[in-house]
């Protein structure tokens, strides 16, 4: 699931992924929340932190990451991926130069200085 981060300033969006994250996630939580901030903002920033308590996407999940990376493409100034997962921080390391932002990762130990860098 996909849990709403609260106390960002408005132009951030945080999620914090729990347990198995399916595509209802996005469809309920994640892509309102996305469309609301850009009905305000330019540009947004999105803070994603996958703590030990996420277990991994459903299939039908990463087709909804995939489809909601090409409708908001150029929508984010700055994207922080908090997470010890090697496969999520090679992935983001090798395609992340692809994204019109700034894409950091921190550590899970470093979420502090990721909320600090997103907002600043």
């Amino acid at each position: 699931m996909l849990e709403l981060i609260p106390g960002l300033p408005d132009n951030v969006v945080g999620m914090r992924a729990i347990g198995d994250v399916e595509d209802d996630d996005y469809e309920d939580v994640l892509v309102p929340e996305i469309e609301d901030r850009l009905s305000r903002h330019d540009k947004i920033r999105f803070l994603y932190v996958l703590g030990p308590e996420f277990e991994g996407y459903e299939a039908d999940a990463m087709w909804e990451d995939a489809k909601l990376g090409m409708q908001t493409f150029t929508s984010y100034e700055r994207i922080a991926i908090v997470t010890d997962s090697s496969l999520v921080r090679r992935s983001v390391k090798a395609f992340g130069w692809l994204m019109p932002g700034d894409v950091r990762v921190f550590a899970v130990d470093a979420q502090g200085a990721a909320t600090t860098w997103i907002q600043e």
